[in-house]
């Protein structure tokens, strides 16, 4: 029998530090989501709402941390601006794309070439914004992932050893999901999930491990261990809902 992990489980004892994010959308909307969501999680927040105010401070000497970028603004169109980003001498802060504003598969082809470092949904709820930037905010060798990824919201089991434990799924790609919880495990925690893809008829069980903890978001899961129908429903999951709130 397993028994229900309790609150306090291995929690992580390490404070994410403060980041400075570079946000770039021409809808007020979603530069104020994304705002809100990291300053209330102490990052710094910059936001922009044309191409040429994003060339500007990407210029400045003042460290930025990353950018999270819109593809079509006013006065830059496409995966040009991550170009002009790269041109920039000394710029290194990596890029995380919203995808609904990707144009077609050939884009993020393109955008994958340039090191884009990964894919937001710029309508993701506010408590779903760090929590789907973490890795990026904090990147290191293992926990990236860079295939798309997508907003979802279901019922996560997952279990240490003997113990099992229930959260919410934030995003999921092909490599692994994000899940909130208020008592996320060590970072390299081997553990096993079980959950179900909408419209999908079978729960799909996954090995993994953990790839990044912040007590204020949750934690990241990179697969280790999937059987291949199980990764072929999460690809077919993930292409059929990148695309399907492109910007027009």
């Amino acid at each position: 029998m397993y028994r229900v992990m309790s609150a306090r489980v291995m929690p992580s004892q390490v404070a994410a530090a403060s980041k400075t994010v570079l946000v770039a959308d021409d809808t007020a909307f979603v530069r104020d989501r994304f705002r809100v969501a990291l300053q209330s999680s102490g990052h710094v927040v910059a936001a922009v709402s044309t191409g040429s105010e994003l060339l500007f401070r990407a210029r400045q000497k003042e460290p930025i941390d990353l950018v999270v970028l819109d593809l079509r603004l006013p006065q830059a169109q496409g995966v040009a601006i991550v170009r002009a980003l790269r041109r920039i001498e000394g710029f290194r802060a990596p890029i995380v794309i919203f995808s609904g504003t990707i144009a077609n598969a050939e884009e993020v082809r393109q955008l994958g070439a340039l090191g884009v470092s990964g894919y937001v949904n710029e309508y993701s709820a506010v408590q779903h914004i760090v929590p789907a930037l973490a890795s990026h905010l904090f990147p290191d060798a293992e926990n990236r992932r860079s295939s798309p990824r997508v907003a979802l919201g279901v019922s996560v089991s997952y279990r240490v050893a003997n113990l099992i434990a229930a959260a919410v799924s934030l995003n999921v790609s092909t490599g692994g999901l994000a899940v909130r919880t208020t008592s996320p495990l060590e970072k390299d925690t081997a553990l096993k999930v079980r959950f179900r893809l909408p419209g999908v008829g079978k729960e799909i069980d996954a090995e993994c491990s953990v790839t990044w903890t912040d007590p204020r978001s949750g934690m990241g899961l990179r697969f280790t261990k999937i059987v291949s129908e199980d990764q072929k429903a999460l690809g077919e999951f993930v292409r059929t809902h990148f695309f399907s709130n492109r910007k027009a």
